[in-house]
């Protein structure tokens, strides 16, 4: 689980970074996050779908104009978001099992306690 929440947090400062460098329009950051940090955060993870768009997006159809550069951009920062939700959703359904357990494990040491 300790992987999965570090994962979650890197992914999480990957997308702020893309969205900080797309909303100020630099190109070069945006390229080198795509590039380099996308794709070994993905690799990391071990999401090679995501890895292979990214790699794709410089090696086999690199972009013509600034425009498609930038589509192509918000494809990736759409498909990191839907990766950032499945580790939320992960997280949070483990989360609530781990306090299901606890309070399982405090009712039942109460039980034993008060018997008399």
């Amino acid at each position: 689980m300790i992987k999965s929440i570090d994962t979650q947090l890197r992914l999480e400062d990957l997308l702020a970074d893309m969205h900080f460098a797309r909303k100020h329009d630099q190109l070069g950051r945006l390229a080198l996050l795509a590039y380099c940090e996308v794709k070994g955060w993905a690799r990391w993870a071990g999401k090679l779908d995501v890895a292979d768009t990214a790699l794709r997006m410089f090696s086999e159809n690199p972009c013509l104009s600034k425009e498609e550069f930038l589509t192509n951009i918000d494809k990736l920062i759409a498909l990191l978001a839907l990766h950032e939700h499945e580790y939320q959703r992960t997280n949070a359904c483990y989360a609530m099992t781990q306090i299901q357990l606890q309070s399982a494990s405090v009712g039942s040491l109460i039980g034993h306690i008060s018997k008399p």
